[in-house]
Parts: C-alpha cells; sequence; structure tokens
C-alpha cells in the first residue's frame, strides 16, 4: 500500500479565484499530491471552456509541487478512486455552502469512503466567487485583487470579447 497522501479538490474553477487557489495551496500543503478535478458538465456553458481552466489553473499553480490540474466527467468518487486520492478538499465560504456539501459529503463516503475535508475560507475572501467576480466585471467593477492577475487578464478579455 502506498504511503503517498492523495486528495482532490473538484470544482468548476469558471473562474479561478483566489479563494480557490488559497484552498488549493492548503491542501498542496497537507497531501503529497493534490489533484485540481475541473468537473465537464456539457449540461452548463461557461464563461472558459474546460481546456482554458485546465491552462489557467495549472499556471497558477505552476509553484505548487505535486498539484496536478485535469478535467473529468462522472462522480467525483469514481475520479478519486481512479487516481488513489482519500480525501476531497473543498473550500467553505458560510453555512449556505456547508449546507450544499455536507449532503454529498455523506453520500461520497457511504459510496466509496472517500472523506471530505473542509477548509474555512480565508478571512477577506468569503464572499469572493466565481460568479460575483463575473457580475461585478460585467458592471465595469474593479474585480483585480480577487483573481491571480493572469486569470485577471484572461476574464477581461473574454468579457470585452463578448460585448
Amino acid at each position: 500500500m502506498s504511503d503517498v497522501r492523495r486528495a482532490v479538490c473538484p470544482g468548476s474553477y469558471d473562474p479561478p479565484t483566489i479563494g480557490h487557489l488559497d484552498v488549493i495551496r492548503r491542501a498542496a500543503a497537507l497531501f503529497d499530491e493534490v489533484f485540481v478535478a475541473i468537473l465537464v458538465n456539457p449540461r452548463k456553458q461557461g464563461l472558459f471552456e474546460t481546456d482554458e481552466r485546465v491552462e489557467m489553473l495549472t499556471e497558477i499553480t505552476s509553484d505548487l509541487p505535486g498539484v496536478r490540474v485535469e478535467a473529468f466527467s462522472g462522480l467525483v468518487v469514481d475520479y478519486c478512486r481512479e487516481r488513489g486520492a482519500t480525501a476531497l478538499v473543498k473550500g467553505l465560504r458560510g453555512a449556505t455552502d456547508y449546507d450544499y456539501e455536507l449532503p454529498m459529503a455523506h453520500m461520497n463516503r457511504h459510496l466509496t469512503g472517500v472523506e471530505t475535508l473542509f477548509l474555512a475560507g480565508a478571512p477577506g475572501q468569503v464572499y469572493v466567487s466565481s460568479s460575483l467576480v463575473k457580475e461585478v466585471a460585467r458592471g465595469g467593477g474593479d474585480i483585480t485583487e480577487f483573481l491571480p492577475a493572469a486569470v485577471h487578464t484572461r476574464l477581461l478579455e473574454r468579457l470585452a470579447q463578448q460585448a
């Protein structure tokens, strides 16, 4: 049996925010390998294509040893099993996130024994979400502090293309 501790940080990451990056960094400090797993959901059209999100996350996590970025479809617990991961790591911004995530954590553990670890959002970031950042940017607001620089540039370029 391997002594390598592996975890998965699943999400849509459309786009990845400083909050996402904070959770990934903290997971990388706790585990030997962290898979940043971008859910491919054909029923949802994101602002960025999956390959673009993979590129952005690969760029902003390039300084983190043991972090890999991949796209996946299907059940996250199946993805965990395929990668040998024993834990899911998710960030919580507040009670609404907890209420949404807790039943999934119980189901995932029941189905496969994969544990879910919740990391409290960093102070000053708990209100940051991809959806809110996109909405503020569309309205012309300054979202610089909420996104890694490379992601900020791509988001502004994408929104300009849509205008």
